[in-house]
């Protein structure tokens, strides 16, 4: 089980206002910021997804869980109105399993970041 994970990204405040927006539906907020480690986003008190201003070193995928497929769109949504690229529109994808939930956006620095819900609606 994961505690916590960061990303180090290009452009510090661009990144810090991208997932301010992206990561809203999903019930995160920005939690912490610290000269050395950079923005915690988090929910319930406990900041888990960090980024960090450097040298990013190569496109990584991240999923974050959502409650239900509703959020997921609306994740989606918040992403490409804030200017990320679509990686795949909210949908179903049966072959991660029958109610895989899920869309993808390629955030500022190529990582590709989902949403998903198991749930069957």
């Amino acid at each position: 089980m994961l505690d916590h994970i960061a990303l180090t990204v290009s452009d510090y405040d661009r990144s810090r206002r991208f997932y301010q927006n992206v990561l809203a539906p999903l019930g995160y907020e920005l939690m912490m910021e610290h000269d050395i480690s950079g923005a915690g986003f988090g929910r319930d008190g406990k900041p888990d997804f960090w980024i960090q201003s450097g040298n990013p070193s190569g496109p990584l995928h991240v999923a974050f869980s959502a409650a239900d497929r509703a959020i997921v769109d609306q994740f989606h949504n918040a992403a490409v109105e804030t200017g990320a690229q679509d990686n795949g529109s909210p949908g179903l994808r049966p072959e991660y399993h029958p109610t895989y939930y899920g869309a993808f956006v390629i955030d500022p620095d190529g990582n590709n970041v989902e949403a998903v819900c198991h749930s069957p609606e």
